[in-house]
C-alpha cells in the first residue's frame, strides 16, 4: 500500500488521518468570513482548508449563465459565479493568512487555467473534484504540475474511476469516496465502497462527506479512509448553497476529536490482556 506525503504529512495506512475542512465558496465573496473559517479549521486542528476556483466562461455554458438566479449579486446564474469567485487579491491574502496561522491551503481546480492560476501559490497538493472525474484532459493537466492529488469519486462507477486512475496514474494520488448529493441522506453514502476501493487501488482512499451529520464520516475513519474532507461553517443557516451540508464549529471540533478517539481505539488487532484487566480477572474470573 503506497503513501502520499502533502507538505508535512504523510497520508496513508496506519497514519492519522488528514482532515480536510473545505471552505469552498462557503467564504460567501467575503475575505473576512474566509479568513474566520480558516480559523475555525485551525482551532480544529484539521491539517488543511481548501477553497474552489473556476474559470467562469469555460466551466458554464452561456445557456447556464443567463439561466435566472436571484442571489446577492444580481437576477442570473452568471452574476452569482462571478460574485463567488475570489481573485488573485483575495487569493493573495488567503495564502499569507494561512502561512501566518501556519495551515496549509489548497483548492479544487475547474479548468486549466484555474490549475495555473493556484500554481502561483505552490499548493501542497491539488483538489479535483467529481464533477472532473471524467475530463480526463483537465487530470492529465493537474498532474503535470508535479504536486499531488486528491480525486473525488462522487456521481461515479468505478469503471469511471478506473479509466480516471488509468488517465492520472496512481503515483501520489489519493481517492475520495463520495457522494454528490448536498446534503447527502445517510442510506446514500455507501461506505462500504471504501474497504473495497482501499483492495481495488492499493493506494491511499478518503472519504467526502456531504452529509449533516458526524457518525459516518468517523465509520468511513475507521473502514480505512487515511484522508477525510468536510464543507465547514460558520452557521448552516447562511445564505448559500453549500451551507446546508456543511459543519459549524462545534461539528468540525467534535469531528476531528472523534477521528483521533477512533485512531487510537483502532488498536494493532492483536488480542491479548492488558495490564489494567489483570486485577479485574484476579477478582472476577473463577477459572483459567
Amino acid at each position: 500500500m503506497s503513501e502520499v506525503r502533502i507538505g508535512d504529512a504523510i497520508v496513508g495506512p496506519g497514519r492519522p488521518c488528514y482532515v480536510i475542512a473545505e471552505i469552498g465558496i462557503n467564504h460567501n465573496s467575503d475575505v473576512d468570513l474566509a479568513k474566520r473559517l480558516i480559523d475555525v479549521a485551525h482551532d480544529a486542528k484539521c491539517n488543511a482548508v481548501k477553497f474552489q476556483k473556476r474559470t467562469i466562461d469555460i466551466v458554464y455554458s452561456a445557456e447556464e449563465l443567463a439561466r435566472p438566479r436571484e442571489s446577492p449579486f444580481g437576477a442570473t446564474n452568471g452574476d452569482l459565479k462571478r460574485g463567488l469567485e475570489f481573485g488573485v487579491d483575495e487569493y493573495r491574502e488567503i495564502d499569507r493568512y494561512c502561512k501566518e496561522k501556519g495551515i496549509p491551503w489548497f483548492a479544487s481546480c475547474w479548468d486549466e487555467a484555474s490549475v495555473d492560476f493556484i500554481d502561483q501559490f505552490r499548493p501542497p497538493c491539488y483538489k479535483i473534484a467529481s464533477a472532473s472525474l471524467t475530463d480526463h484532459d483537465l487530470l492529465r493537466y493537474t498532474r503535470a504540475k508535479g504536486a499531488p492529488i486528491i480525486l473525488s469519486t462522487g456521481m461515479s462507477t468505478m469503471d469511471d474511476v478506473d479509466r480516471a486512475v488509468e488517465a492520472i496514474g496512481k503515483k501520489d494520488l489519493v481517492l475520495m469516496h463520495s457522494c454528490s448529493a448536498y446534503p447527502a441522506y445517510y442510506e446514500e453514502l455507501n461506505i462500504r465502497v471504501i474497504p473495497k476501493m482501499i483492495d481495488r487501488y492499493a493506494i491511499p482512499i478518503g472519504y467526502s462527506g456531504h452529509e449533516t451529520g458526524l457518525p459516518s464520516t468517523v465509520a468511513a475513519v475507521a473502514l480505512g479512509a487515511t484522508c477525510v474532507e468536510r464543507h465547514i461553517t460558520l452557521d448552516r443557516s447562511m445564505w448559500g448553497s453549500d451551507h446546508a451540508a456543511s459543519l459549524e464549529p462545534n461539528g468540525i471540533t467534535r469531528l476531528v476529536r472523534d477521528i483521533r478517539l477512533i485512531e487510537t481505539a483502532m488498536g494493532d488487532g492483536v488480542k491479548r490482556v492488558i495490564e489494567r484487566e489483570v486485577p479485574v480477572m484476579q477478582k472476577l474470573r473463577r477459572k483459567g
